[in-house]
């Protein structure tokens, strides 16, 4: 694989190094601030409510032929997000935290389509899902360290300190996306006849069926990443409990990733998809069943085994088919379904669990959305058979 394309998987790790080392940090911060559950899971979507809204637009962008200025302005939002969240560490104030969440919700909107569809565009013949698998492996290397990393730092220099993490991450990102751009910038440019991306374009079965199965899994796995650190709180734990949990998922989705991306271009990524969501579905329903630490850790490796599977047969199942002129739109609608389910689940679940008065109640409810996402991969499979 050319040194271009690894420059720009590192640009991802590091990118999603600086978002997922604040995930065991934003529910206890909040909490320490004084927040509801509704009020902790609402902080945690806003960030997806506002990618949400400007990936459509990002995505029409990206497709004219700006995919790598959409990175690099991301990696600058997310920048400016971290000292936001910086400075309301420092004034106690939720509602600077809530605007620092919407401007990284904004980078991500921009980052996220533009670096997987240049995955796809700079892919080598035959490749494209092992280069997901790569991809997504860095995310992977960066869920590993970067939960555990910013919890450490937060347990042992204060949430000022951790949420510094995002600024140094960034600001990596930015500087080899840059790079790339000015050896690469021409090898993406669209050619004059191809067409502006069109909405009949996506209407295909594999975009559909991944896209909700995505929406789907997003939405389970945003319940479990927001409440399971709530409950550790709760129960008097310190935030390197669930940092620790979310590692150890990291740490073993990378086992599978590169093997799901390369299985999914060999077997098919619906079937790719479906073994990786059978494994999460125990995960979970392990975790029900064992919410503590050190029998939880059991759940975590089922969840990480799957998650690696999942994530690069999904991307391909969903942009594998699309043409090249409606790929970066394509790109932005699919991940608008992870948005929509990291936007929605926190808030749902989160009035469910002020209903109910437990955090705990939600757990049950995870293996039954992702087995959802089971039978549409499996249509799709069936389908295309």
């Amino acid at each position: 694989m050319r040194s271009d394309i690894w420059l720009l998987h590192f640009s991802v790790f590091f990118f999603f190094m600086g978002m997922v080392s604040l995930n065991p940090i934003i529910s206890p911060f909040a909490m320490v601030l004084g927040a509801a559950p509704v009020i902790v899971g609402t902080l945690a979507s806003i960030s997806s409510a506002v990618s949400l809204i400007f990936k459509p637009v990002a995505g029409i962008i990206g497709d004219r032929g700006f995919k790598f200025e959409l990175m690099i302005v991301g990696s600058f939002l997310a920048i400016l997000a971290g000292i936001i969240y910086i400075l309301s560490s420092f004034t106690g104030n939720l509602m600077l935290f809530a605007v620092g969440r919407g401007m990284h919700g904004l980078g991500m909107a921009l980052f996220f389509p533009a670096s997987l569809t240049l995955a796809v565009d700079l892919a080598p013949p035959g490749r494209v899902g092992e280069t997901l698998g790569w991809r997504s492996t860095m995310f992977g290397i960066s869920q590993l360290f970067g939960p555990a990393f910013g919890s450490f730092v937060a347990d042992l220099m204060g949430f000022t300190a951790a949420f510094g993490l995002t600024v140094l991450f960034s600001s990596l990102s930015v500087l080899m996306v840059l790079y790339v751009y000015l050896k690469d910038r021409e090898k993406v440019k669209p050619r004059r006849e191809e067409k502006h991306p069109r909405w009949e374009s996506l209407l295909v079965l594999s975009f559909v069926a991944a896209s909700v199965a995505l929406f789907l899994n997003a939405t389970a796995y945003s319940g479990f990443l927001t409440f399971l650190p709530a409950v550790y709180k709760q129960l008097g734990l310190g935030t390197s409990a669930f940092g620790i949990y979310l590692s150890i998922v990291g740490g073993f989705s990378i086992l599978t990733r590169i093997m799901g991306g390369r299985e999914a271009d060999r077997r098919g990524a619906a079937l790719v998809a479906s073994v990786g969501f059978v494994a999460m579905i125990g995960g979970y329903l392990l975790l029900s069943l064992s919410l503590l630490p050190p029998k939880a850790y059991i759940s975590a490796f089922l969840l990480g085994l799957g998650l690696g599977f999942v994530v690069p047969a999904l991307q391909l199942l969903a942009l594998g088919g699309l043409p090249s002129s409606v790929r970066n739109f394509g790109a932005s609608i699919y991940t608008m379904f992870f948005d929509v389910g990291f936007m929605t689940g926190p808030v749902l679940l989160g009035y469910y669990i002020q209903v109910k008065g437990d955090y705990r109640v939600i757990f049950p409810l995870l293996p039954a959305i992702v087995a959802l996402a089971l039978m549409t991969t499996v249509i799709a499979k069936v389908k295309n058979a």
